[in-house]
């Protein structure tokens, strides 16, 4: 994509209290995010996952207990999978549309078997900011803001206190470089248009 446009996304919620302070940056910038959540936390805090979808936000699978996908059977793949499926759907009436391997862990014959099975394109990302580190907020933000190219695809977790910290400086300064934020859904398909 040659268009200034960058999807945000977190991996690992919802979180109690770190992700409804991250809800409130993202509607006060109108900016709307990809999710990727763990089932178990779906399950715990479905009223916040409800809301994600209620502020027009993405959320997808991100497997049920954060668990390794490149060393589990094709059956254990299906678990992890269908029950997060299953959790986002009770709570929000939706089903996801694409996938996030814990770790980055995956391989081709993964990704194709998950793409038949489900419909899932994997989707990784072009900048982490090694968050999960705690490198402090003003570290994680630079990296995100130095590393955003067009169609990028950055990554975070918002079940980390000092990243939500991080954000309201990070948005600012994406959105005074012109990057427009749209969920990842939305840059596949301007990239399947060919936004150029």
């Amino acid at each position: 994509i040659n268009q200034p446009f960058i999807a945000l996304t977190f991996d690992d919620g919802p979180h109690p209290s770190n992700t409804p302070r991250l809800l409130n940056i993202l509607r006060d910038r109108n900016i709307k995010a990809t999710f990727f959540v763990v089932g178990e936390n779906v399950r715990r805090y479905p009223h916040i996952v409800r809301r994600m979808i209620d502020e027009g936000h993405e959320v997808a699978n991100h497997t049920w207990d954060h668990a390794n996908l490149t060393k589990i059977d094709r059956a254990g793949v299906a678990r992890q999978l269908d029950r997060t499926r299953d959790a986002i759907f009770n709570a929000t009436g939706k089903t996801p549309n694409i996938m996030r391997p814990p770790y980055g862990a995956t391989n081709t014959a993964l990704n194709n078997w998950i793409y038949q099975e489900y419909g899932y394109p994997c989707i990784l990302w072009s900048v982490d900011p090694n968050d999960w580190r705690r490198p402090g907020p003003s570290v994680v933000e630079s990296r995100l803001v130095n590393g955003a190219r067009n169609g990028g695809i950055l990554l975070a977790h918002d079940i980390h206190a000092p990243t939500i910290t991080a954000m309201p400086n990070t948005v600012d300064r994406l959105l005074g470089k012109g990057f427009r934020f749209v969920t990842v859904s939305q840059l596949l398909q301007l990239a399947n248009r060919g936004a150029g």
